[in-house]
Order: structure tokens, then C-alpha cells, then sequence
């Protein structure tokens, strides 16, 4: 596969990267076996970046991975994240106090097995905390030798330059997808100019992009995005599902997926682009990872943005009690 850099941090990665937050999902128990076989497979396929946080099943999703890199840590880019706190079922608090990050570091190396994180990234930015004393904690770290760089995730373009001014930022991870294109004006302008690297989560779009999904009765019960994604409430998913003739149309003349040209055109945005797409069952992850082998020509790129552009999508990204990047601005 493709090799990518994490912004300026001289990590290297494959192209394609794996979210493992859908292992144990928000809240739920983790299938350990077939999390540490897909884990596995992703290494033997070139898919070195892993992506995982505290959060996720209140540290089970760590454990896992760290199970699954059990003799295999050289071959793996473990980031993952600090900064929610749990407060009841999927429901999370944002704390960026520089003592919490220094303890949750010491209880992911521990969940994870690990001596070192590679990337290790702020989930939100506090809006009751100066992010400069939150990454100051976290360049702490760095100096420590317990995490080699530096990311944040959701962050807004004046907290991502007032971040870089303590230590240096390797990557931002934000939604990104033909769905979502919020990022492509000043947050893209600010990372591209600090030399940040994009990581894009929900790249696919929480599976609609994969036109697997064509309405709620697709999505089991106990599905977290039947009550934590606005895209796929009722009357929402329906007019989303109708926008994806064009990308079924040119996947088609592709012999691709849908969601592999979804991919390839995000891997088109620069080489600074490394997608995140998450998923806890093999197949899938077989097909994101042969994405990053489907070409598209400057035109189909261009023709698939102006398939899908900002607004197009019914629905809000998120609940409106769920921290949203928005509420990271302070007075």
C-alpha cells in the first residue's frame, strides 16, 4: 500500500488507515476475537494506522488493540485519544485539564500494552481550559518519551493555531467525507499552511456511503447511530440515500464499491489525506483497504464534489447534546 506522513512528524503510515471505535462501539462490549482478527488483518494488508481512544468502551477498544498487537507492535501506528470523560451511558463530558491528560496517557499505555503512543490526540478542545495548557501537557509527554507527536481531533482553526504556537501539531482528525465538507475551507487552509496532516473520520459517511444502507430498517436495534446520528433519523435517511446516484454510477464504470470510490476521492484531496474508516468485520476491511488502489481522473474528483455539496445532506452531525467542535470556541 501507499505510504503517507502524518504532517511533518516523519510517522509513516499506509494510505488507508483503520478506526477501531467500531469494535466495542460507544458504550458496548467489544467481541475481542474478531476485534484482534480484524486488527491483524489490517497489518497484513499494509493498514498500519490504527485509531482508537479512552473513551471507547470506557477503555475496552485499547485493550483490544492492545491484544491484537501482541508481537506485532512494530508494525503498527498506534494513535489515540484523551480528553472525554464518561459521564452516563454514550453521554461524554469534555476535560482538558493538564492532570487528566497526564493520567489518562499512563492508563492508555497501560490498557494498550505499550511503552509508547504514537499519536497521541486531544478528542476536544476544552472551552473551560486554554488549549495551550492542554497541549503543553501533552508536549510534556512527548519531552516524557511516553507519546512521539502530537494530534488533535474537531478542533477549530484559532485552536489549531494556538495549539502549534506551544508544540508542534502532526495531525487534526475531523469528518470528512463527500457527506461532510465542512473542513475543506479555513480549518484545511490552517493545517496546509502549519504543515498538519488531515486525518478524516466517518470517511464513508457512517456507512451511507457505502450504499449498504438504504434506510433505518437496515440498521440493528441496538445500532448507536439510530439514536446518535441525526443522518439517519427518520426522513433524513431517505433524501441522504437519493443522493447517491452518481457515486453508484462512477463505482459502477470503476468495478469498484461505492465506498471505495468514496474513499479514492478523498485520497485525491493531497497526500496529506489519510483516512480513518472504521469498521470491526474483515470483509470490509479488505474492500476500504484495496481503495487506496482506485484511481480517479482530476474530472471524476471534481464531478463527485459537485455531487455533493456543502448543505446537500439532511440532518445535523450530531445530537444536540453531543460535544460539537463549535463549542471549543471560547469568549
Amino acid at each position: 500500500m501507499e505510504m503517507r506522513e502524518l504532517g511533518r512528524s516523519g510517522i509513516r503510515v499506509g494510505a488507508v488507515g483503520l478506526g477501531c471505535m467500531s469494535i466495542s462501539d460507544l458504550d458496548g462490549e467489544p467481541d475481542e476475537a474478531s476485534g484482534v482478527e480484524t486488527i491483524r488483518r489490517a497489518l497484513e494488508l499494509g493498514v498500519t494506522l490504527l485509531d482508537t481512544a479512552d473513551v471507547y468502551g470506557d477503555g475496552a477498544n485499547e485493550r483490544v488493540v492492545g491484544r491484537a498487537l501482541a508481537g506485532r507492535r512494530e508494525q503498527a501506528v498506534v494513535a489515540t485519544k484523551c480528553g472525554f470523560v464518561r459521564v452516563e451511558g454514550v453521554r461524554v463530558r469534555i476535560c482538558g485539564d493538564p492532570e487528566h491528560v497526564r493520567r489518562a496517557c499512563d492508563a492508555s499505555l497501560a490498557r494498550l500494552g505499550i511503552d509508547v503512543i504514537d499519536l497521541y490526540q486531544l478528542h476536544r478542545v476544552d472551552p473551560e481550559v486554554p488549549v495551550e495548557e492542554t497541549v503543553g501537557a501533552m508536549a510534556e509527554l512527548v519531552a516524557a518519551g511516553k507519546v512521539r507527536a502530537i494530534g488533535l481531533s474537531e478542533a477549530l482553526p484559532e485552536d489549531v493555531r494556538r495549539a502549534a504556537a506551544v508544540a508542534p501539531i502532526a495531525t487534526l482528525q475531523s469528518e470528512w467525507s463527500l457527506f461532510e465538507r465542512g473542513i475543506e475551507g479555513e480549518a484545511l487552509a490552517v493545517c496546509r499552511d502549519l504543515g498538519i496532516g488531515l486525518m478524516p473520520f466517518a470517511p464513508l459517511g457512517r456507512g451511507i456511503l457505502t450504499g449498504r444502507i438504504r434506510g433505518r430498517g437496515d440498521l440493528v436495534e441496538k445500532d448507536w447511530r439510530r439514536n446518535v446520528a441525526p443522518r439517519y433519523a427518520e426522513g433524513n435517511i431517505e433524501r441522504n440515500v437519493e443522493l447517491l446516484a452518481p457515486l453508484e454510477r462512477l463505482a459502477a464504470e470503476k468495478q469498484a464499491s461505492p465506498g471505495q470510490v468514496a474513499l479514492a476521492w478523498l485520497l485525491a484531496q493531497g497526500a496529506d489525506v489519510v483516512p480513518i474508516p472504521g469498521t470491526k468485520r474483515v470483509a470490509y476491511l479488505e474492500e476500504n483497504a484495496a481503495a487506496a488502489g482506485v484511481r480517479l481522473t482530476p474530472d471524476e474528483v471534481a464531478a463527485l464534489g459537485d455531487a455533493f455539496p456543502v448543505g446537500a445532506v439532511a440532518g445535523e452531525r450530531y445530537p444536540d447534546w453531543f460535544p460539537r467542535p463549535e463549542v471549543s470556541r471560547r469568549p
